[in-house]
C-alpha cells in the first residue's frame, strides 16, 4: 500500500477511535439532542470518507 493511502487509513482509524472514546465518555442522562446530532454528523462524515477511500482504491 502506498504511503498516501496508508496515511488516509491511519487518519480514518484515529477518527473512529476518537468517536468510540467520545461515545464511551457520554453520560446518557446528560446527553442532549445537540450532542446526538453532532455524533450523527461525525458518523456521516466518517462514512463519506470511507466510501471515498474505498472508491479511490478501485
Amino acid at each position: 500500500m502506498e504511503n498516501g493511502k496508508q496515511t488516509k487509513l491511519d487518519s480514518l482509524h484515529d477518527r473512529m477511535e476518537n468517536l468510540v472514546e467520545l461515545l464511551d465518555s457520554l453520560d446518557p442522562e446528560k446527553t442532549g439532542v445537540e450532542d446526538i446530532d453532532r455524533i450523527i454528523a461525525l458518523l456521516d462524515d466518517l462514512e463519506a470518507q470511507c466510501i471515498k477511500h474505498r472508491l479511490q482504491g478501485e
